[in-house]
């Protein structure tokens, strides 16, 4: 694929996952590793080793094949750099500074049930106030673009995370899967935020439906990550039922590569959605996506069996990330959502329910 740099990460193998001394598995170490290469990749960025052009730009298949490099060796890794590439483009789409040398940014926007964020004007700026849920990168981000509530509805805001008030809640990710994510809740008190946008641009914007097909490349890394272990089991053992296993598997990649490669054409021809395609084309795209990674993880664990799963500790972790990862998707809500909008597209739904 011609094009700029793609991460280093693509270029070495798998990284190891880091385990205690008797073998098993630690979170922290997880979370140190994905830090380690979110850092590098950011760093990277900055000296033009690696390439993340931005949606729309012409590029956007460039886009996708970098951040499936970095998902292909560690999903954790890659969840923070789609958020810090993501924060890139929101910031460029929405008139604000571009991110400084040595910043790494989060995009912070779940909004699930619960207390949430406040935003407050103060007579110098605004406050946020409350919990955010699902903050990737929560230690390793030193900004983030949040998601709160104002008087005249939802807005989005920059915020710094070594600011006084700004607290990440010790035992609130228990997840295995995404371990190395490090996505905490944290607890806003009157930090300092500056707001970016009007109130709702942020998911009104064009780019709000191709970031979402970015998150679906990640997802595609991390099934051909999983992929592998098959790939390895078949070369080393002629068996017919491994061999089928490992041609669907690769069937059902080979489309999913070409739809995100045609979704990132489309994009890149209309990227300000003049024709109204952008959110079907998203949840078509994510749903396909996520059908792949679910089949590849259910025909890699029926050829493998519980071998892999018990003693290959980096597969175990692709297994485990990857089907957290996918529960991004919101399953049977967005393909009744993608319906509805294909027989009745003068209904609009909200982005943010």
């Amino acid at each position: 694929m011609s094009g700029g740099p793609l991460p280093s990460t693509e270029l070495g193998p798998p990284m190891d996952p880091q385990t205690d001394d008797s073998g098993g598995f630690v979170p922290a170490s997880a979370r140190r590793e994905a830090a380690a290469a979110f850092t590098a990749v950011v760093e990277e960025i900055a000296s033009g080793q690696a390439e993340f052009p931005l949606p729309g730009s012409g590029r956007t298949a460039r886009r996708f094949a970098a951040l499936r490099a970095v998902a292909e060796q560690d999903l954790s890794a890659a969840r923070l750099v789609e958020g810090h590439v993501d924060a890139v483009a929101i910031l460029d789409e929405l008139g604000a500074p571009p991110p400084a040398s040595g910043e790494r940014w989060g995009v912070w926007a779940a909004e699930p049930p619960g207390e949430g964020l406040t935003a407050t004007a103060t007579g110098t700026g605004w406050e946020l106030s409350g919990l955010k849920k699902y903050c990737s990168g929560a230690h390793t981000c030193t900004h983030a673009l949040v998601t709160a509530r104002t008087a005249q509805g939802r807005g989005l805001f920059a915020v710094e995370t070594g600011a006084a008030g700004y607290s990440p809640l010790a035992g609130t990710w228990q997840a295995v899967g995404m371990a190395g994510s490090d996505t905490p809740d944290v607890r806003f008190a009157e930090v300092p935020a500056v707001r970016v946008g009007g109130v709702g641009s942020y998911v009104e914007r064009p780019g709000f439906q191709h970031g979402g097909i970015g998150v679906a490349a990640c997802w595609y890394g991390g099934a051909i990550a999983v992929a592998r272990t098959l790939r390895e089991a078949a070369r080393h053992r002629a068996e017919p039922h491994t061999d089928a296993h490992l041609g669907s598997v690769d069937v059902q990649l080979h489309a999913a590569w070409a739809m995100l490669e045609q979704a990132a054409a489309e994009i890149d021809r209309d990227p300000q959605d003049t024709r109204g395609e952008a959110r079907v084309r998203s949840l078509r795209v994510r749903a396909f996506v996520e059908s792949v990674c679910a089949e590849v993880l259910a025909r890699v664990g029926r050829a493998t069996g519980a071998g892999p799963l018990c003693h290959d500790p980096r597969h175990a972790r692709n297994v485990a990330d990857l089907t957290v990862y996918i529960r991004q998707h919101h399953a049977e809500r967005d393909l009744a959502e993608l319906g509805a909008l294909l027989a009745r597209p003068e209904d609009k739904w909200d982005d943010q329910r």
